[in-house]
């Protein structure tokens, strides 16, 4: 309208894929032409493939994207009970045989999806081209963690079924979208809202997550065992830091650490961007487009 604001752009449009992959039902999103150069996007945990719509839209390049919700997340299955890591490096394995079975393919991951792509590339570097992780590399666990006290908080967890909070409507998601992460626009809030969320009775909405990934992990973390598999990835890597994300909060005071977690990518590159949280495809689409297409080759 003359005069009026400017209306923003409209989102590109996806399609939804259901997949059978290892006895689950696999919800798969994909944006672009089915001919151009293929990209995986793997989400982070509590999220789903709709997180990486703004990026799709600041992508100035024909790609043929490709995003599944992981197991117990959006629109895939839901275990209902406890999950194991390991089982994303299958599922990934087995999505990448439907979608490009030959040759290596490009992997960019955010958050969780970037330490599945990680270790991944180091287990089967000939099925990776070129590797993005977001805002991740490694955790950090507290020094005084031990096995008995995981397991037994693990065994205690079993009792009854984990629940998430409950919004009232909609809108009240939308505000606790944007009260968690300020830096959210009312409009990409609303979107999320939407899209990453999902209808409960009375009208009330929650997060489109399986409950059950809050219980925590019985295991250990050791950060060595990651390391020993990044040691092994031969694809270029490119980091995505976000300036105010986790790996500048974990690693900020400690930056022999960082280094050392960085060493173990023979081929990699470092971009930081800026004024972003940990979710950086939300915060700076436009940035985080134009990282991964000055990373990403077209060949």
């Amino acid at each position: 309208m003359p005069g009026g604001a400017a209306e923003a752009p409209p989102h590109k449009p996806s399609t939804l894929d259901t997949l059978s992959v290892r006895g689950l039902e696999y919800a798969v999103r994909r944006w672009g032409p089915a001919d151009a150069p293929q990209v995986f996007l793997l989400h982070g945990w509590m999220d789903s493939s709709p997180t990486f719509q703004f990026v799709v839209d600041a992508l100035r390049h024909d790609w043929q994207l490709i995003a599944p919700d992981w197991r117990g997340f959006g629109g895939s299955t839901w275990l209902g009970h406890s999950y194991w890591f390991p089982d994303y490096y299958a599922d990934l394995e087995a999505l990448l045989a439907h979608y490009a079975p030959e040759g290596a393919v490009r992997l960019v991951g955010h958050s969780m999806g970037a330490a599945v792509a990680g270790v991944y590339a180091g287990l089967r570097p000939e099925r990776v081209s070129q590797l993005v992780m977001m805002d991740f590399l490694g955790l950090k666990p507290p020094a005084d963690v031990a096995s008995p006290m995981l397991l037994r908080k693990w065994l205690d967890a079993q009792a009854a079924a984990p629940r998430l909070p409950m919004h009232a409507d909609h809108a009240a998601f939308v505000r606790r979208l944007r009260a968690v992460n300020p830096r959210l626009s009312p409009a990409r809030a609303d979107f999320l809202a939407r899209h990453v969320g999902r209808a409960a009775a009375d009208d009330r909405v929650e997060m489109a997550c399986d409950p059950w990934h809050k219980v925590p992990s019985p295991f250990v973390y050791r950060i060595e065992d990651v390391m020993a598999c990044w040691r092994q990835v031969r694809a270029p890597a490119l980091m995505l830091f976000a300036e105010h994300g986790y790996v500048n909060e974990r690693f900020g005071d400690d930056p022999d650490e960082l280094q050392r977690r960085l060493d173990c990518f023979a081929d990699r590159r470092v971009v930081t961007i800026a004024d972003a949280g940990h979710n950086l495809q939300h915060d700076q689409p436009e940035l985080v487009a134009a990282a991964l297409e000055a990373f990403l080759h077209r060949a």
